[in-house]
């Protein structure tokens, strides 16, 4: 990587500029169930987020956002969490995400599937988050990963 100059200037428009497509993503993430987009839309959006800050700030930045050593559980917490809607619907006696089988007690067939989309939904938001931010990570590490 060539030798830059830290700017002030993008670097505090990216401050300014990143809560507000982090706060956009999750607003996607939490109406994608019913509207347009959902966790993948919503998880690249939070992902941008955070690689606008990385891109702009460089290494010292990216060491107080969401380390490379979290990146892994943080997206295989999202994997698990969609998995384990699915499964957790199989074990009560329906089929692989069918919603209104959740044991969630006292909520209506329709209210179940809503939380069970949105259950869904934050689970692929995470990992597309950071799957994504592992790439530009391992991108950017300059190591060979054969």
């Amino acid at each position: 990587m060539r030798n830059r100059m830290d700017s002030p200037i993008i670097l505090l428009g990216t401050r300014v500029l990143s809560p507000y497509i982090m706060l956009f993503g999750l607003y996607v993430i939490f109406h994608g169930h019913y509207s347009p987009g959902g966790g993948f839309q919503g998880g690249a959006l939070l992902a941008a987020s955070v690689l606008l800050i990385r891109i702009a700030g460089g290494a010292s930045v990216s060491t107080l956002q969401l380390g490379k050593i979290l990146t892994t559980p943080v997206a295989a917490a999202g994997v698990i969490i969609y998995f384990a809607t699915g499964l957790v619907a199989m074990a009560m006696g329906g089929n692989f995400l069918d919603y209104s089988f959740l044991p969630n007690p006292g909520l209506e067939t329709e209210m179940l599937r809503y939380y069970g989309m949105l259950i869904i939904e934050l689970g692929i938001g995470v990992a597309v988050m950071a799957i994504l931010i592992m790439i530009y990570d391992n991108l950017t590490s300059g190591e060979d990963h054969v």
